[in-house]
């Protein structure tokens, strides 16, 4: 079963796709907040939600929901604090060929091309608390 959290900034949003997640047996719904300050530690998944923006979105933009993964949201603060892919990698214990992926799956996310984008969205989304 995948433990999952909920942030969005609309009750009605939250409670909406809590009420959905929990009918299905393979999500644990563990958290729901507004902010991602809210969000235990213990999910597995981040699901952030964005109502009421209807305009179309360019092919730059990431989609709404961006759900990140626990390792995807480490790296990401460890990007915020400044380290190199080499210091990430010996951070988490894993190759630097690793934190690439991970890095790119995370561009791709946030719909960014750099590390400075990455940051930038991550804060703007509430991703990250600087």
């Amino acid at each position: 079963m995948t433990r999952i959290a909920i942030v969005a900034a609309s009750e009605k949003l939250r409670s909406s796709l809590a009420a959905a997640l929990r009918a299905s047996e393979e999500f644990e719904v563990v958290g729901v907040a507004a902010s991602s300050a809210g969000v235990p530690p213990s999910a597995d998944i981040v699901l952030f939600a964005r109502g009421g923006d209807t305009r179309q979105r360019t092919s730059g933009e990431a989609a709404v929901g961006t759900v990140l993964s626990n390792r995807e949201r480490e790296i990401l603060a460890l990007l915020a604090d400044g380290l190199v892919n080499k210091q990430i990698a010996a951070r988490l214990g894993i190759s630097t060929n690793t934190v690439k992926t991970h890095l790119e799956l995370l561009f791709d996310k946030l719909g960014v091309t750099t590390r400075a984008e990455a940051v930038a969205t991550g804060v703007k989304r509430g991703l990250l608390l600087l």
